[in-house]
């Protein structure tokens, strides 16, 4: 299997893989990422396929799902991210509802707000957290491969950093003194649960 990928990864006829996301924040972290194996990257937004709707309990098998219904309707591989922030105090919450915390418009200053007052109502001592990152990569008719990574840190308030995307200005990873929302694209990617998700899929097809 794993030889199956590595060359169905490098040697498809069109050279694409699905990005299955119409997150354009995320795309452009896994287009990034994928760069390395000269892929080239499209997002299920430009090729017009409509979202799935997330109907699994877990992070794997949401991204499963997502992968699987972007490689069937298209004929190629796809790669599909699910992901989202733990905060410890919250039980794990918002975890797999992340981006259901910030409502339909997605405005993450709601959702975190919501993720500060929950918090506080809490006592807010524990502000400990992780994002994780589930990638998998599904092949026209093989099993799909689910790799996990995660970034831990801590919740801080107020929100720092206009880079980034989602929670990033409230996420300070553990060793650095700045969120992700204070640290550009470069900086900030190695650091990401995406990144070490990442490093798992390449070494299981290197």
């Amino acid at each position: 299997m794993d030889a199956y990928v590595k060359q169905t990864l490098q040697m498809t006829l069109t050279g694409r893989l699905v990005v299955a996301s119409h997150n354009a924040g995320k795309v452009r972290e896994i287009a990034a990422l994928l760069s390395p194996l000269g892929l080239e990257a499209v997002s299920a937004e430009e090729l017009g396929l409509p979202e799935p709707e997330e109907t699994e309990s877990t992070f794997v098998g949401n991204a499963a799902l997502k992968a699987r219904a972007a490689c069937e309707a298209t004929g190629l591989p796809a790669l599909a991210d699910d992901s989202g922030l733990e905060v410890f105090a919250l039980g794990g919450d918002p975890g797999i509802y992340s981006a259901r915390w910030a409502g339909e418009r997605r405005d993450f200053s709601q959702a975190m707000e919501r993720v500060r007052g929950e918090l506080d109502a809490r006592g807010g001592g524990d502000r400990s957290a992780r994002f994780v990152c589930v990638l998998a990569l599904a092949l026209p008719g093989e099993a799909i491969r689910c790799f996990e990574g995660e970034a831990r840190g801590e919740i801080v308030w107020p929100p720092r950093g206009g880079f980034g995307f989602g929670y990033d200005p409230i996420f300070q990873p553990h060793g650095q003194d700045r969120t992700f929302g204070e640290m550009h694209h470069d900086e900030k990617l190695p650091l990401t649960h995406r990144a070490r998700a990442f490093e798992k899929l390449l070494a299981a097809i290197a």
